[in-house]
This record gives structure tokens, C-alpha cells and sequence, in this order.
């Protein structure tokens, strides 16, 4: 019961906080417009006295101005949406791309005292020093250099204070308001909010686990062991805990400073190339790729022009079967054979609810000739991906969490490109890794191994068939065999059938009306009117009424 009392009140601190920040920013319209008044009463709302200077700022300013004063939570998913293009306005797009790196610095922070508690040591038996002053400061952490007494230079990634339970309170409040969003908005509906927090919330709590990091950064090194173009930090894995990572620190340069590099002599057009060779060898080789490669993730070590990449908390993986799926869609693009595409997205998909495969189909088609009639230096795969996410979507196809995270970092990639090489087109490094993978697919080695897994499977089921058998037989002998039937297609047939019978019946009342009228006429059965029995009367008279209401719901298309 404490802890409840306890997330509730941490939950009505950030709405308040959420609904002060708003005000601030000017965007009382929205809550005027959500379902955030109904939640919290309208004492908490205040004219906050800094909104007019404020509204100086342009509106998409305001909005980032606003996710940053909010926290963590709230610049992460800032960060996601940085580069969705599809769903967010340019002018909006180039603000959230400043929360990549202009997150605050904690005040008040004692990075000895953390590490000390975390760690359970003393400082001094294990670093010279710490810096109290941050390298940098991330949404979710705070990066410190230190030295350790052995001499090596490291980095102490430092996950922020009471980070858990702010960001728990926050992903509830953005499950509520996706919730109302949903229901009551239509062009909201359309976006998939609770899907959107969902998805959300996945990855912010696996970056939170720190210790997934240290393994994340393990097998990536692993992966690339003998590949002399990339450097993989060393971690140290005695010095990390599920809210620390102590790390070799590398004295690189950022890929988006060009002019640096420039100023070094380094090509960056072969940058270019080389890193995103590395990036494509993670996803169609490897299987696992770093999930966010924006620029401040990816260095160049002067000395040696190594590629390094930093930052391992969100990593996709691929599952074999599904990277060979990967692979053949990637082809049959090339060979625009759409109906093979269908088939391989309903391979990988998680659901699929295509209510209508002309339009499917027809949908690829465009996508497809649309690139075909683009020169190759103009496609652009952050265009293409979009445009695919967007068939996706409208065809209501619901695509694995990976592979949404796969086409978020493949337009990150791109754009690393082209700020290295402003002529760089990702598909002329595509096309000779497909081209290898394939080879590699059709070799005599590899297709020996995929046979001999089957002909074990094929084995195995073979093994197992005598007591599979002899486990049915028994069931039938006990009569504990059922099998499930299911009519589906029928409904039509149930509804006519019921109309049929409805009229029926009604015709057999008619007729006995009418029989039992005429009888009572003939008898001239009291009382009469005018010499005509009333009741005979009548009874004509209803057995009417109900003819004229079948004949009118036979020419109603059978609404009867």
C-alpha cells in the first residue's frame, strides 16, 4: 500500500510538472483540448509569469524548450522522433535534433560519493582521479573521465539519480494520454500512440540496464574481431554495475566535425564509405546492430582513421531466419517482383490484417517504380523507408520492434553519410554486400549445412512418429481425442435462411387469417355491421396489413 501511495504521488508530481511546464511554454490549448484537466483539478493550473517572453520563441522551439525542461523521459523521446520525417514537420524535425546533445548537467552531484556507493570502494584504491566535470551529459546518464591507478584513462557512465522511478511515473502518464488521444482523435488514432509508447517504453528500460550494455559492447566486439577498420572500447567489467559503466576512453573525433577532420588530412569521403560498410555488416552479417548511430555515437580515431562507435545501450538484434527473409526482400526489391515481396513481409510481420491485397500490391508497385525512375544519385533510403513504413501502416501490417528500429537507424546512417560525403549514396555500398551474402547462400558448404539441418529434422520427426502415432491411438481408444471444427463463411447463409423462414411463417399466419375471415363471413358471425361480420372484417384486414409490410421488405433488399 506504501508503494502505491508512493507512485501515486510521484505520478500527480509530474503531471503537474508536465501541466506548469505547458503553461510556461504557452500550450495551455492542450490541456484545454485533453483529457489532462479532467485528471488534474484546475487550482494546479497557474499563469506562469515567464509565458509571455516565451511566446517569443517560435512554436517548435517552444516544443523542444518544453521536452527538455520536462526531463529524461521526455528528451529520449525527443530523440526518437528527431528523425521521423514522416509524421513531424522539417522546422520540427531540425529543432528535436538538438536534444542529441544539449541535455543539462546535473547540479549538485558528487560523482566520487556515486561511484563509491555504487561501487562499494575507496576511490583511491582503484582511480588517481575522477573529474567532477562532465564530459557529456545524456538523457538517461552523465559520462565523467577518470584514471585508474594502473594509468588507463577510462569514461564512468553514470546513470542519474532516482532515473527509474521518474521515468515509471512519466510512461504511465504517456500511456493515459495516448489512451484519450486515441479515442477521441482520429488524426491521433491514425499515428498509433499507445503502439508509439509501447515501442517507447521497450527501449528506454533495456538502455536503463546497464549491465545488457557491458554484454551488448562484448559481443560486438566478438562480432568484430579481426577487423582492423573498427575500434570496440574496452570495458571493464569489475568496475560496472546495473547504474555505472567504466569504459577505455577514446580520443576520437566526431563524424559530424568535418573540419576537423579535414584539418587532419583524413578523407571523409572514405570515412563514409568504410562506416557505413561496417553498419551494413552488423545488420546483414552479423545481426546485431547498434540501434542508434547518430553522429555523436560514431568517432574517428585520428592515429589510426579506426571507425568507433560508442553509446551500446540500444542494439537490435536479428533472428537468422528473419535475416535471410531480410536479404530476399532486399533482392526482390531489386528484381521488383512484388508478389514475392508480400510473401516475404508476411514472413517477417507480426500481424497481419490486410483487408485488401490488390491494394497491397498496387501500393509496392508505386513505391517500387518510383525509385526505378529515380537516377541512382538521388535515392535517397531515408525517402524509400518512409515511403514503405507508410504502405505498412496503411495496409495494416504490424512489423517486429526490431525491423522498426532497423529503419530509424538506416536513415541515421545515411544522413552520417552525407554529412561526410555530400555525393554518397547508401545503395553503392548495398548492392555488393547483397551480391556476396547471395554467393555466400548458394555455396556448396553452406547449402550442405542447411540440408543436413533439415534431413536431422526430417530425422528426428521420423524418430518420434511410432510414439506420436501410438499417443493418438490411445486418446481415440480413451475417447479423450477432440477436434475442433469451426464453420466460418456461413453467416450470410444463417441470415438469409432466418429471413426465409421469418416470411414463412408470416405467410402461414396470413393464410390462416384469411381462411378463418372467410369462414366467419360465410357463417355470418355475429356481431355484423352493415350485414358483414366484424370479426371477418378484420381479420381480412390484418391478413393485408402484413401482406403489403412482405411484399415491401422483399423490394427493400431484404431488410426484413
Amino acid at each position: 500500500m506504501l508503494g502505491l501511495n508512493f507512485s501515486k504521488k510521484k505520478e500527480i508530481k509530474r503531471y503537474n510538472k508536465l501541466l506548469s511546464v505547458l503553461t510556461k511554454y504557452g500550450f495551455e490549448d492542450i490541456m484545454a483540448s485533453s483529457q489532462l484537466k479532467k485528471i488534474i483539478p484546475n487550482i494546479y493550473i497557474k499563469k506562469h509569469p515567464e509565458t509571455q517572453k516565451n511566446l517569443s520563441f517560435s512554436k517548435y522551439e517552444r516544443i523542444r524548450l518544453v521536452l527538455e525542461e520536462l526531463g529524461p523521459t521526455y528528451i529520449k523521446l525527443g530523440q526518437v522522433f528527431s528523425n521521423r520525417e514522416d509524421l513531424l514537420p522539417p522546422d520540427l524535425i531540425k529543432e528535436l535534433a538538438k536534444l542529441q546533445d544539449h541535455v543539462a548537467t546535473l547540479k549538485n552531484f558528487s560523482v566520487s560519493d556515486v561511484v563509491e556507493k555504487e561501487l562499494d570502494i575507496q576511490i583511491t584504491e582503484h582511480f588517481q582521479f575522477i573529474d567532477s566535470n562532465p564530459l557529456a551529459a545524456a538523457s538517461l546518464a552523465q559520462v565523467h573521465k577518470a584514471r585508474l591507478i594502473t594509468g588507463e584513462d577510462v569514461v564512468l557512465k553514470i546513470q542519474r539519480p532516482n532515473i527509474k522511478d521518474t521515468i515509471g511515473a512519466d510512461i504511465l502518464i504517456m500511456k493515459q494520454l495516448a489512451k484519450g488521444l486515441q479515442k477521441y482523435s482520429n488524426q491521433a488514432k491514425a499515428l498509433q500512440p499507445l503502439q508509439i509508447v509501447a515501442s517507447f517504453e521497450k527501449s528506454i528500460k533495456e538502455e536503463l540496464q546497464f549491465l545488457r550494455e557491458v554484454e551488448n559492447m562484448e559481443r560486438f566486439a566478438k562480432n568484430f574481431e579481426g577487423n582492423e577498420a573498427i575500434y570496440v572500447p574496452k570495458v571493464y567489467r569489475n568496475l560496472c554495475t546495473d547504474q555505472l559503466i567504466c569504459m577505455q576512453f577514446i580520443d576520437g573525433i566526431k563524424v559530424s566535425e568535418i573540419e576537423m577532420l579535414q584539418s587532419l588530412n583524413i578523407d571523409t569521403v572514405a570515412v563514409a564509405k568504410v562506416g557505413v560498410d561496417l553498419y551494413l555488416q552488423q545488420i546483414l552479417e552479423n545481426g546485431f546492430f547498434h540501434a542508434d548511430p547518430h553522429p555523436g555515437n560514431i568517432f574517428v580515431i585520428p592515429e589510426t582513421e579506426q571507425i568507433c562507435f560508442i553509446d551500446f545501450g540500444m542494439m537490435g538484434s536479428i533472428m537468422p531466419n528473419d535475416k535471410e527473409a531480410l536479404i530476399d526482400l532486399l533482392q526482390q526489391f531489386l528484381y521488383k517482383d512484388v508478389k514475392k515481396i508480400i510473401v516475404l513481409i508476411e514472413k517477417i510481420a507480426v500481424k497481419v490484417e490486410v483487408t485488401d491485397y490488390k491494394k497491397l500490391e498496387y501500393d509496392l508497385y508505386e513505391l517500387i517504380e518510383s525509385v526505378n525512375n529515380t537516377t541512382l544519385e538521388h535515392i535517397k533510403i531515408s525517402v524509400t523507408l518512409n515511403q514503405f513504413k507508410t504502405v505498412i501502416f496503411e495496409n495494416k501490417i504490424t512489423l517486429p520492434h526490431y525491423l522498426y528500429m532497423l529503419i530509424r537507424a538506416l536513415i541515421l546512417i545515411e544522413g552520417v553519410g552525407l554529412r561526410l560525403d555530400p555525393s554518397f549514396n547508401i545503395t553503392d555500398n548495398l548492392q555488393p554486400f547483397i551480391s556476396k551474402l547471395t554467393r555466400k547462400r548458394y555455396n556448396i558448404k553452406h547449402l550442405f549445412k542447411k540440408n543436413l539441418n533439415r534431413f536431422q529434422d526430417f530425422n528426428a520427426l521420423v524418430d518420434t512418429l511410432p510414439e506420436d502415432i501410438n499417443s493418438i491411438l490411445k486418446k481415440v481408444k480413451e475417447g479423450k481425442l477432440v477436434i475442433v471444427h469451426e464453420h466460418r463463411g456461413l453467416e450470410s447463409f444463417k441470415n438469409a435462411t432466418s429471413k426465409a423462414v421469418n416470411r414463412l411463417v408470416f405467410a402461414v399466419i396470413i393464410a390462416a387469417l384469411s381462411i378463418g375471415s372467410s369462414i366467419l363471413v360465410i357463417a355470418k358471425m355475429p356481431p355484423l355491421i352493415n350485414g358483414v361480420p366484424l370479426l371477418g372484417a378484420i381479420g381480412f384486414l390484418l391478413s393485408a396489413v402484413l401482406g403489403f409490410y412482405i411484399i415491401f421488405s422483399i423490394f427493400k433488399n431484404d431488410h426484413f
